[in-house]
């Protein structure tokens, strides 16, 4: 790829940008959020057709009309975003869009046996037939990853592939790419993980601002030059500092005998008798693996499920005994959720508008929508989270991974709670935002 350009609406997103990709390689694209890493990728995937430049695939310029065309040669993409129809099967989710047919007739027990094998060798034991939607967003992640994987493929394409993955399931799908390496497969592949990129990565090319920055060697480009090429500074400590609370700090929230029985039906209950406390200025983690229940218990707690949890909450030492997210953001809670796409935006939405969307009472009083009021405290969390938009009405959909999850954490923080509840609040966000969120974090 070279000399790529790509304009919304007159807005210069990528600007003479080249990409360059070998068979067997690793290729990490780096960048942060709004750099322009997944307008390229859909370039070259043939989702975005009206561009400047050329593209060359082994040797011949090529320009992709539609995804089909682009699908044809070999090109596979595992977007960042969820493109699984929740409510057909894992098989249909496979299959959807290129199934197997002869004379006009769908070949089931052919698809059947692909996926069968293809899920063998990704080590996933999933029912087929079952609802796509109704696993974890783990196991939807590597339904997503299977449904790129099926075929051949030559340039495979992964954005954020492991933001919902636990390390196991990460492992396994680093398996597979070495096995595609083997047989030639160029990866392009996307993270904001450190780690990550420097596990696997052949080379990196940095994108900044939507120009091409540097490609380099991964084995020559130590971090901390990657990091000043992505973000344009130095960037020291990951994590900012920040003082315990004092012992005599008052309790916001107790739990007492907290339990949620299991949304899914599979056990009894997702948690069962959880007691904690958490104190005025104090940050509690949650750990545990994919599927130990720390979502259910966030959920549980701002009464998603209202019929389904049982014990005592109590905020600021008042029972909490509405069950509702209604109630819960009326006696001071808030919940960021894993997953922006279904739980945390209204996408096709303004900023503004999702912004306010949890705090309304605070902007219509009296039933009446104070738009002057309303507009104020959009333009302030742009600025305060550094939001990269055009203005408050702009669209959410059109922002980047990590400026879309700034406008989650943005619409509770404006509900001014006491307590927040925070489910990986930092999935998709690149290292610079991640240090912008952390900062409000402790700043709060």
């Amino acid at each position: 790829m070279r000399g790529i350009g790509k304009s919304f609406a007159g807005v210069r997103v990528l600007d003479d940008v080249q990409l360059t990709l070998h068979a067997g390689e690793t290729h990490i694209l780096a960048g942060e959020n709004g750099a322009g890493k997944s307008t390229l990728i859909k370039i070259l995937a043939g989702i975005h057709t009206g561009f400047t430049g050329e593209i060359r695939f082994n040797g011949q310029p090529v320009r992709f009309k539609n995804p089909q065309a682009a699908a044809a040669l070999g090109i596979r993409v595992i977007h960042q975003e969820l493109s699984l129809v929740r409510e057909m099967s894992v098989l249909d989710n496979l299959f959807l869009g290129r199934e197997l047919c002869r004379f006009s007739m769908l070949r089931c027990r052919v698809q059947l046996e692909q996926a069968a094998a293809l899920l063998q060798r990704l080590g996933l034991d999933l029912d087929l037939q079952r609802a796509a939607g109704s696993y974890p967003l783990g196991l939807q992640q590597m339904i997503e990853i299977a449904k790129a994987l099926l075929g051949d493929a030559r340039v495979l394409i992964l954005d954020e592939p492991t933001s919902a993955l636990t390390d196991m399931e990460a492992e396994k799908l680093f398996a597979f790419m070495a096995a595609l390496k083997q047989h030639g497969c160029a990866l392009v592949y996307i993270s904001h993980k450190m780690e990550e990129i420097y596990r696997l990565a052949d080379r990196i090319t940095v994108l900044r601002d939507g120009r091409w920055i540097g490609s380099e060697r991964a084995s020559a480009l130590p971090r901390s030059e990657m990091i000043r090429w992505m973000v344009g500074r130095e960037l020291t400590g990951h994590f900012p500092a920040r003082s315990a609370p004092a012992s005599c700090a008052p309790t916001l929230l107790r739990l007492t005998g907290f339990s949620v029985a299991d949304p899914a039906g599979k056990r009894d209950f997702a948690v069962k008798d959880v007691s904690l406390e958490v104190r005025r200025g104090e940050i509690v983690g949650l750990a545990g693996l994919q599927g130990a229940g720390n979502s259910e218990l966030l959920l549980g707690l701002f009464g998603a499920y209202p019929r389904a949890a049982r014990g005592r909450v109590e905020v600021e030492g008042k029972a909490l005994a509405s069950g509702s997210p209604a109630g819960a953001i009326a006696a001071g809670l808030a919940l960021v959720t894993n997953d922006r796409k279904q739980t945390g935006l209204i996408a096709d939405h303004s900023i503004r508008w999702n912004l306010t969307l949890a705090a309304l009472r605070r902007f219509s009083p009296a039933g009446w929508l104070r738009s002057r009021r309303e507009k104020s405290c959009s333009m302030d969390y742009l600025k305060t989270l550094a939001i990269r938009a055009s203005s408050p009405e702009q669209i959410v959909a059109t922002l980047s991974g990590g400026n879309q999850q700034k406008v989650v954490l943005g619409k509770w923080l404006a509900t001014r709670p006491r307590v927040l509840l925070l489910d990986e609040p930092t999935r998709g966000v690149d290292i610079g935002a991640k240090h912008e969120i952390y900062e409000k974090g402790v700043s709060m």
